[in-house]
């Protein structure tokens, strides 16, 4: 223990170091042993210290006694743990308002925002404050999640704001190379950092035109509105490939690593030359609109897009080796609950789709949408709230095994939704009721390990295959007894000829995957299956299977903070993936 003299120490500062040494002495393993220390150690005028004031403490004057085994046992200082719960911490951030190619009846039309998103979103608030500026607004994540207790070595970067691809290529790359800028200048101290940039230049709010002004009117409003702001004005331009490649070598073994980065995009904007310029990038996963898988609904909402352009989109991204994140939607114009769970469901039965993410909102009107029109001349209202508890508990319970449900509502505010859902707890509901009914979903979100313990004895490795319209899919997975997710790899065996040259005669590792607390990469001793050697395991699995099936070699969409661990695996860099050769067997 790092020795402190106390003398001649101001009363506070005294009473913190007393509760910093009891807290090492005793790692508060859950909220009621947190609060017996501080009111053992309260503060000399009164009141008790927070948890920031106990970590920034902490880690200013014993660094070296926080072990990973002493994060794992504090589990109650950190704020908000399920933040980080699932081995990753996330960080999402928003590009700035700009037109969009699609005309859907139920998106926002809020020109302060990218196109579908909201100002009183969190997201979107926090984009906003710092200017859509990609540095600043990582930068705060970064801050906001270090001062809480949380590891920021693994970070899955998430670009929100409607259609990514659509924007102009410079601005892509410019977004994405500050965001790793952001990553690699982090130091992990305090705010002080974000006074180090340029505070953005604010947009005054009342130079937006009122909902029925703004309604199918969002490309031609954005213009207006930010003309003469700064993001007309910023030197995207400038940022060339060559200065990408460098922070992208930097972020190689930068304290704070991007493991996976995530960009949003409609079906019809992925082909191969998008996906090419996305791997560049350092693009992994790529969230896509589908909403629907019945053309006379994606019709009648306007989508731009049909149900062969969702499953084109799905065939190329999973050929790339893409995790393909989708987006479906219920309770959209012309639909029912019972056509709607038909359709959720053909999103599994059809080879050419299935999707390995979901996001599954249900339809919620706002007032500067084409659908208000709809819903006053009452062609479209929302379903019951039993209705829709109903269909979602079916939903739910028919996603396959290797499929994630992140999400089920959106952040829209209750202020902000005219008529529709306005439950923020509207998944617990849902699992709520489907654990009563003892039909626990399958999906992994339900199964993920979390802080839960488990014997390494007991743990097996299942396989699950399944074809898609192009691979024959193996989503290998390390599970506990009773089912829990420990960790996954999704491994694709092509059928067809590869899109792109470098992926010839390979099977593609698409993701791998281990759950529990996220830990700093010298941290061992975390809850859940972090560090303990099962993501190597699933590698070996892979390759053996991709041996079998007569492959060359094992390739892997990697995301650039993950190259160095791929090529202490065997993998070797290539032009947008790693590969490892294999052996043709006799």
């Amino acid at each position: 223990m790092a020795l402190i003299s106390l003398k001649s120490t101001p009363p506070a500062n005294k009473a913190l170091e007393h509760l910093c040494r009891a807290v090492l002495a005793r790692p508060p393993t859950s909220p009621k042993i947190l609060r017996r220390l501080l009111k053992q150690y309260p503060k000399p005028d009164g009141g008790f210290f927070s948890k920031a004031d106990i970590i920034e403490a902490l880690r200013q004057k014993h660094a070296d006694e926080l072990t990973g085994e002493f994060w794992a046992q504090a589990s109650a200082l950190l704020k908000k743990p399920t933040r980080t719960l699932s081995g990753v911490t996330p960080i999402t951030v928003l590009t700035k308002p700009h037109p969009c190619p699609g005309r859907c009846v139920f998106c926002p039309n809020d020109v302060r925002m990218p196109k579908s998103y909201l100002f009183n979103e969190p997201g979107s608030r926090r984009a906003w404050t710092n200017g859509f500026d990609p540095y600043r607004q990582v930068t705060s994540r970064l801050v906001n999640f270090w001062q809480h207790g949380h590891a920021t070595d693994k970070v899955e970067l998430i670009i929100l704001g409607g259609t990514f691809t659509f924007y102009p290529l410079e601005y892509q790359r410019y977004f994405v190379g500050r965001c790793f800028e952001a990553l690699n200048d982090f130091n992990g101290f305090s705010k002080e950092q974000l006074k180090s940039v340029a505070a953005p230049r604010p947009v005054k709010t009342d130079a937006a035109p009122d909902a029925t002004e703004r309604r199918g009117n969002y490309n031609a409003w954005v213009g207006k509105v930010f003309a003469s702001s700064q993001f007309e004005n910023e030197p995207y331009r400038n940022f060339t490939w060559e200065r990408l490649e460098r922070v992208h070598r930097q972020n190689e073994t930068s304290a704070n690593r991007c493991v996976g980065l995530v960009v949003e995009t409609r079906p019809e904007e992925v082909t191969p030359v998008t996906g090419q310029f996305l791997r560049r990038l350092g693009c992994t996963k790529i969230q896509i609109g589908l909403q629907s898988n019945r053309n006379e609904i994606l019709e009648k909402n306007k989508r731009g897009h049909t149900t062969e352009d969702n499953k084109k989109a799905c065939e190329l991204l999973r050929q790339m080796g893409f995790k393909i994140h989708g987006h479906v939607m219920v309770n959209l114009l012309g639909g029912t609950p019972e056509s709607d769970l038909a359709d959720f469901r053909s999103f599994f039965e059809d080879e050419r789709l299935r999707p390995d993410e979901l996001k599954i909102y249900p339809c919620s009107l706002v007032e500067d949408t084409e659908l208000f029109d709809a819903y006053q001349n009452g062609f479209w209202a929302p379903y019951p709230q039993r209705a829709l508890e109903e269909l979602l508990k079916s939903i739910l319970g028919s996603v396959p095994s290797y499929c994630r449900v992140s999400r089920m509502i959106r952040d829209f505010s209750a202020a902000d939704i005219v008529v529709g859902n306005k439950k923020a707890n509207l998944r617990q509901v849902v699992q709520r009721d489907l654990a009563e009914a003892q039909a626990t979903p399958v999906e992994i979100r339900s199964r993920e390990i979390r802080d839960v313990t488990f014997k390494p004895t007991q743990v097996t490795l299942r396989h699950v295959e399944y074809s898609t319209g192009t691979t024959d899919e193996v989503f290998l997975e390390f599970i506990t007894p009773n089912q829990q997710l420990l960790g996954y790899l999704r491994l694709s065996l092509p059928r067809s000829t590869a899109p792109l040259e470098e992926l010839n005669d390979a099977a593609i590792v698409r993701e791998l995957h281990v759950y529990g607390q996220s830990l700093a990469l010298d941290r061992t001793g975390g809850l859940g299956g972090q560090h303990r050697g099962y993501g190597e395991q699933l590698l070996e699995e892979a390759a053996i299977i991709a041996q079998a099936e007569g492959f060359s070699k094992l390739s892997v969409i990697s995301g650039v903070g993950t190259r160095g661990y791929y090529r202490k695996k065997g993998f070797t860099d290539g032009v947008l993936y790693q590969h490892r050769a294999l052996e043709r067997l006799p």
